[in-house]
């Protein structure tokens, strides 16, 4: 008997001496454990992509960190009970995710489990104490992205026709497509051209790509020549469209010239990867401050432009790059 209660205390030592040692190496910055929470999932979606790319990144450089990588699917109403069955274990030190609809859902969750701290880039939140938000200025992206497509619609490039018409591919709707990144773009489109009009659709679905393609069909009837898109597996549909038809494409968030080159004339980028992996250095270090929110875009490098791919140099007439890259100065500045 005595044996017996001699091991159970050992063991109980044993665990005791583990927690604690967990303990201070998460107080003394050394040890995190990380939920990267997908509110879809990561196929098709750059800005998943680039969360994930970057959190796995940072884990391969970090022994001790702990990543774990959960796609929630697109039914947005389960979102708040998955992510409330994922942080119940009490395994996670952080939650990160991307979306703008997340930080409500994790104010929610944040109720039952008031320890739980919560990392959220792509939405704007403040004032909760276990949350904190990066907020990129998808206005800015939008009015450059806008810009370049109202050069290109009002240039006499193969695809551009007369009508000055521009359009934009949707999921679905929300508050940031249709308060900040619908409106910047129609803005952007006209001080290039005052007179281009924007044909803005939803499709309804984010994979989707037959009703993309319905769609952009539709738009390319009604006059469009120049397309974007947020929509994400299902903008595959507009692509092909855009490229058996003949139209353009400007692109939000990362560089895809190679999927449809001489189509695809522009790429905006996220710097999603970049912004994650000194997220997890400043958690590791304790230097996160929650409660607050914060804006990026251009001028902070998080929003920017490929350049550099040959199919940008050769898609478009030096006169266009030459004004765009202008404009894109003047906005850094």
């Amino acid at each position: 008997m005595w044996k017996k209660t001699a091991f159970l205390l050992i063991f109980a030592l044993f665990l005791f001496s583990g927690c604690n040692k967990k303990f201070e190496q998460q107080k003394n910055g050394e040890s995190l454990s990380v939920l990267v929470f997908i509110t879809g999932v990561i196929a098709g979606s750059p800005s998943y992509e680039l969360l994930s790319q970057g959190a796995q990144e940072f884990a391969l450089n970090n022994k001790n960190i702990e990543i774990k990588i959960y796609e929630a699917g697109m039914n947005q109403a389960q979102w708040e009970s998955q992510l409330t069955q994922m942080v119940s274990s009490g395994e996670y030190d952080i939650v990160i995710g991307s979306n703008p609809s997340l930080p409500e859902i994790c104010a929610e969750v944040a109720k039952r489990f008031p320890n739980q701290k919560f990392i959220i880039t792509d939405a704007q939140y403040e004032g909760h104490p276990q949350i904190r938000t990066f907020f990129y200025n998808q206005y800015e992206q939008s009015l450059y992205l806008g810009y370049l497509a109202g050069l290109i619609t009002a240039s006499g490039m193969p695809f551009a026709n007369e009508g000055k018409r521009i359009g934009f591919l949707a999921a679905q709707e929300y508050p940031l497509l249709t308060r900040q990144m619908v409106p910047g773009f129609l803005e952007g489109a006209r001080l290039a051209d005052p007179e281009i009009e924007l044909d803005m659709r939803v499709i309804g679905s984010w994979a989707d790509a037959n009703k993309a393609a319905e769609l952009t069909a539709a738009m390319m009837n009604s006059g469009v020549d120049v397309f974007t898109a947020i929509a994400g597996g299902a903008a595959q549909g507009m692509i092909k469209t855009a490229a058996d038809r003949g139209a353009y494409i400007v692109w939000y968030n990362t560089s895809v010239y190679d999927l449809a080159p001489g189509i695809i004339l522009g790429c905006g980028i996220m710097e999603q990867k970049k912004l994650v992996m000194e997220i997890l250095s400043e958690a590791v270090s304790g230097k996160i401050e929650y409660g607050i929110s914060q804006t990026i875009g251009v001028k902070e490098g998080y929003l920017a432009f490929d350049f550099n791919n040959p199919l940008y140099k050769t898609g478009l007439s030096s006169g266009i790059r030459q004004k765009f890259e202008k404009f894109m100065e003047e906005l850094g500045d």
